[in-house]
């Protein structure tokens, strides 16, 4: 299986951008080799704004090269482009409905080891909150690009969280992105896990796995998280005996809190698989900050199996 950067693909594809369309410009908040808008940075120096450590002068100076007919971007680690700047996305972004694109990387867990300052469990919480403000979590490379791509040409503002581990190819090349769209990435007949980000080639694993148990999962990428099109979700938990969320994110506020809404009243099974009501830590790698959170593709078969013996 292929395995891609998605910070890199990022960075490539806002220089193809910047390349096709003259009105794309970057800002970033002083962390260029690490978010990877360095890229476009050396192939258009004249559209790219160094802010330094300054989120919120950041957001509102995107703001107003929105309003010239420019198509900002800006970039910083996930824990800061969306808590340190939510005053100025909230009324200089949203109230006015600006063309501003948010990027928020290293998200998660991924920066395992800045710790808990760097880390952010709550990024999604936060800007799902905010209206008109779209949301979306990439899967993998392929999808990350398709997505970047999808934002430029959305009217609007979006925030887009970007993992910096590594991730496996899931998502099908031949497959458009289309904001507010779940995507089936595997049939199963017994359980929906519906999942994003990193969690989705967890949920792949898991059902590998849960083939010994007799277990048949249906794995469904929800990489947007606003507007989510919940008619399409009831459709793709038709005839399954429960239903699982997988997120590397706060069970609070996130994929946990749409699906349980969407399915409140349909008397499915749900169990959530995410992060308690805690912060991050410093750890060797990623991997050990999956398994001390439960966010490992055991917990995923685990939690299926309790479902589907909850429905039988």
């Amino acid at each position: 299986m292929n395995v891609q950067n998605l910070r890199e693909t990022y960075g490539r594809t806002l220089v193809e951008l910047g390349a096709e369309n003259p009105n794309i410009v970057v800002l970033e908040g002083d962390l260029g080799k690490s978010t990877m808008s360095c890229y476009f940075e050396e192939a258009f120096p004249n559209r790219y704004f160094e802010m330094g450590i300054a989120e919120a002068n950041m957001t509102s100076f995107a703001g107003g090269l929105s309003l010239t007919g420019k198509i900002p971007f800006t970039n910083s680690f996930a824990a800061f482009a969306a808590g340190r700047a939510y005053d100025q996305i909230r009324q200089g972004l949203c109230l006015p409905n600006l063309n501003v694109k948010i990027v928020g990387s290293s998200a998660g867990l991924s920066d395992y080891g800045d710790g808990s300052t760097h880390q952010t469990v709550e990024d999604i919480a936060i800007m799902r909150a905010i209206p008109n403000l779209t949301v979306l979590v990439p899967s993998d490379a392929i999808e990350t690009r398709k997505m970047v791509r999808a934002m430029a040409a959305h009217h609007g503002p979006v925030y887009m969280r970007v993992t910096r581990t590594d991730l496996p190819d899931v998502f099908p090349e031949d497959q458009d992105f289309v904001i507010g769209k779940p995507y089936l990435i595997r049939d199963g007949k017994d359980v929906v896990v519906f999942a994003n980000g990193a969690m989705v080639s967890k949920a792949l694993e898991a059902a590998d796995l849960a083939i010994a148990n007799n277990l048949s999962i249906r794995v469904v990428n929800v990489s947007s998280l606003k507007p989510v099109d919940e008619m399409a979700l009831r459709d793709l938990a038709q005839g399954m005996r429960g239903i699982v969320t997988a997120e590397e994110h706060s069970v609070i506020g996130g994929l946990a809190s749409i699906i349980t809404y969407v399915f409140r009243k349909s008397g499915l099974p749900i169990e959530c698989v995410g992060i308690e009501d805690r912060f991050g830590q410093s750890a060797e790698n990623v991997e050990v900050l999956f398994e001390e959170y439960g966010l490992t593709s055991k917990h995923i078969v685990d939690a299926a199996t309790s479902v589907a013996g909850a429905g039988a």
